[in-house]
């Protein structure tokens, strides 16, 4: 299992949200070095498939497999399985689907031959505002929905959680340093938010107590992704 990052670079996760593999893999080959892991989500799972994970583990970077997975806990398990004959390092599941899915999900990692991949419990998308949780049924604020999520997948054996910057010290004063905290929607001071409602800068989110930065289109469509990635660790450094 991966171990917590030690140095500035290492906190980053660059978001690989293309929907073609040989440029997420040229984009990991750059980066290698510049960032801890890269970070194949939905967008180019759907397009490229497994060998797309295979190509972009070329670069030689930790994978963080963001799925999301969240069905039954017999698919579910079945899908950690096949996450983790990947190699991958990371893997997400949405803690609302419940304490028998998480379960069956931790199961399934601890069977997998080799090194099993870090299972982080989504708890609320940094998309959602409060009036989108209201309109979904979860009882708000979101600082309270999260943690509620939270300790069901912890308890249920996740070991860590994705969540937004604003939730990280409720996190860890309810948790401690336990778990490890992953957190999206991370922008340079200035960036904009594009479609992420709870963001912070990079240097907000570690001193809250986040473990990773996920950083996506900050990186992606930046006319140079290496620069750009080694000006958040050196401000994370600094």
């Amino acid at each position: 299992m991966i171990g917590r990052p030690a140095h500035a670079a290492e906190r980053l996760i660059a978001a690989l949200d293309v929907a073609q593999a040989a440029p997420a893999a040229a984009l990991a080959k750059a980066l290698a070095g510049r960032v801890g892991l890269v970070k194949v989500g939905l967008e180019l799972f759907v397009a490229a498939g497994p060998a797309g994970v295979a190509h972009v583990a070329e670069a030689g970077l930790p994978l963080f497999l963001d799925l999301k997975l969240h069905d039954i806990p017999n698919t579910v398990a079945g899908a950690v399985r096949s996450a983790s004959a990947l190699g991958v390092a990371m893997l997400t599941l949405h803690a609302a689907g419940g304490a028998a899915m998480m379960s069956a999900a931790r199961e399934a990692a601890e069977a997998a031959s080799g090194s099993r991949p870090l299972l982080l419990a989504v708890t609320v998308l940094t998309s959602l505002r409060e009036p989108d949780l209201a309109a979904l049924g979860l009882a708000g604020p979101a600082e309270a929905a999260v943690l509620r999520l939270a300790r069901l997948a912890l308890d249920s054996g996740a070991d860590g959680l994705v969540c937004s910057a604003r939730e990280v010290a409720a996190l860890r004063e309810a948790f401690g340093p336990a778990p490890a905290l992953v957190v999206p929607g991370v922008r340079p001071a200035g960036a904009p938010a594009d479609d992420q409602a709870r963001t912070a800068t990079p240097r907000e989110a570690v001193a809250a107590g986040a473990d990773w930065l996920v950083v996506g289109r900050p990186l992606t469509r930046a006319d140079n992704p290496v620069a750009a990635a080694e000006a958040i660790a050196a401000s994370l450094a600094a």
